[in-house]
């Protein structure tokens, strides 16, 4: 028992250790092209038969090994890989590329140990639990997954509603060559906000391909080959999408996330497409954002009871309600039988004059801003990837910036308890066919302060249908949350025309998101008439 796994059996009660663990490190895994993958072996020092947990990951072995370690002292064999390209694993690095075929290879080499009874699970979070979707077809009929703040498909993830997701890019390429080439440095970086210090300056270089130097000193292939050959290719992403493999024969899983996860809402449609498939699944959604210490520590209790019922066939500790979330504002965890709980009450609250937002809805009048992608509209908390600033925050800077409008709703006298999708109806008007509208739905407190609780964005091109007088009416979610506000709060509303560098600014023009460098200023307008945001209430 090493220190690291006593403290996560302490911190996350843990059911008692089972066993010692003899470790094997260091497994070269040979490709079929004959590239080497690294690869750990965590073996529970005691008489078996023993399930086994798989875990593939492009962020080294050395931070899972403690966790790998508890799964193990719990009766589970526990192969750790490094991705191919990653740490100390042969070959390129080529985000979800070959996860599919080096998954497969593995799973042949585990099935061939003498030590493999036939039952497996996989686990892990973001892409750890891509790797997990590119082979769950082809698991044996024993077998579970535990997948977290992850997706099957992540084209909506890289080019949400059309933008492309800048600050996720930008700070994820410094984790990766980071943790290859430093990684105690890096690790330090993530704890001192250096991460997110040099995202902000390389998302200000004009053109975008050139912002891999900045952000990492070096170019980086699989950036500039993203640019050159993955906005607005079908091919490219059909090859890497693996949601076609959610099927009648997918094993049971257990969805783990956070309201302020950026792939809550993709993770969400895969859990409704294995519903609808008849299948019932976990799910767990707690008030986190993505790196979160609760989702980064694996949610090992969570997991251990899931594999300990799917794999060993003891529910003894396994909840009986599937669907168990966090309702902030309350701060309380409900569970239920299924997501969304049922039938909602939903509400319409409208913009009207005077930053007004009521449920009386406004006929006339209008306001307006201007959008300068030279001093663009920052981001500020949120489901970001973030290591410092995610998740709630105090949006007093942000609203008080010229172009970014502000409805505040009357004094609750009663809760008002919302699961799942608010959906924002938008009547606007803008001097450039290309714009941007990132809508926020903030809780203000009896205090006056003001915290994001779910927010959405939508780029409309010349593309899409306007009216006759030249303006827009869109329709678009907020990301999916479960939030009270409580009597004595108060609803907001903002409306802007960025995210800046969680989107990629709209420049205003239809250069190539990789080569543009030429801004335009945009004037929008915002008609009160049309525009509000439908909230699904519950009571509860």
């Amino acid at each position: 028992m090493s220190l690291s796994s006593l403290y996560l059996a302490w911190v996350e009660d843990l059911p008692p250790r089972l066993n010692g663990v003899k470790k094997t490190r260091g497994i070269a895994l040979t490709m079929s092209d004959g590239v080497t993958l690294k690869t750990d072996h965590y073996a529970p020092d005691s008489t078996g038969p023993h399930p086994t947990i798989l875990m593939r990951l492009p962020y080294g072995r050395r931070g899972f090994a403690p966790i790998a370690e508890a799964y193990a002292e719990r009766g589970f064999h526990v192969v750790i890989q490094a991705c191919r390209g990653t740490e100390r694993s042969g070959g390129e690095f080529d985000p979800f590329t070959n996860e599919r075929a080096d998954g497969l290879a593995t799973l042949d080499w585990i099935k061939a140990q003498a030590w493999f009874d036939g039952r497996i699970g996989l686990t892990g979070p973001s892409y750890l639990g891509y790797a997990q979707w590119a082979i769950s077809d082809a698991l044996p009929p024993v077998a579970a997954m535990a997948t977290k703040v992850t997706t099957a498909n992540f084209r909506p993830v890289v080019f949400p509603s059309g933008a492309f997701h800048l600050n996720l890019w930008l700070s994820w390429v410094q984790v990766i060559e980071g943790l290859r080439d430093r990684p105690l440095a890096t690790a330090a970086r993530m704890f001192s906000g250096d991460i997110e210090r040099r995202t902000d300056r390389a998302a200000a270089i004009l053109p975008l391909v050139e912002a891999d130097k900045v952000a990492v000193g070096h170019k980086v292939p699989f950036w500039r080959y993203w640019f050159e050959h993955a906005i607005g290719n079908d091919d490219f992403w059909a090859a890497l999408d693996h949601s076609h493999r959610l099927s009648e024969t997918t094993p049971p899983v257990h969805f783990i996330s956070g309201w302020y996860d950026f792939m809550l809402d993709p993770l969400l449609a895969d859990y409704q497409r294995l519903v609808e498939l008849g299948h019932q699944p976990y799910l767990t959604v707690g008030t986190w954002f993505h790196i979160a210490e609760e989702l980064q520590r694996d949610n090992l209790r969570e997991t251990l009871l899931w594999m300990r019922a799917k794999l060993l066939g003891d529910d003894t500790g396994l909840r009986r309600r599937p669907v168990r979330i966090h309702i902030s504002g309350l701060d309380e965890w409900h569970e239920f039988d299924r997501y969304p709980p049922g039938p909602p009450d939903p509400a319409t609250w409208h913009i009207g004059p005077g930053t007004i937002l009521a449920q009386a809805q406004s006929s006339a009048g209008s306001d307006t801003y201007r959008y300068d992608p030279a001093d663009p509209t920052p981001n500020l908390g949120g489901a970001i990837f973030a290591f410092t600033g995610a998740g709630a925050v105090d949006n007093a800077p942000l609203e008080a910036r010229d172009d970014v409008l502000v409805y505040t709703g009357p004094v609750l006298t009663s809760p008002v308890t919302i699961i799942g999708q608010c959906r924002i109806a938008l009547h606007a008007r803008a001097s450039l066919g290309h714009t941007d509208f990132f809508v926020r739905l903030n809780d203000v407190g009896p205090d006056g302060r003001s915290v994001n609780i779910c927010d959405g964005l939508v780029r409309v091109t010349p593309e899409t249908p306007r009216e006759p007088d030249g303006s827009w009416r869109l329709s678009f979610p907020l990301h999916a949350t479960a939030h009270s506000f409580r009597a004595g709060h108060r609803l907001r509303l903002l409306i802007a025309s960025g995210a800046h560098p969680r989107y990629a600014r709209n420049l205003g023009t239809d250069e190539p998101v990789g080569t543009a460098t030429v801004m335009v200023v945009n004037d929008v307008e915002v008609f009160h008439e049309g525009t509000g945001v439908i909230v699904p209430g519950y009571s509860l």
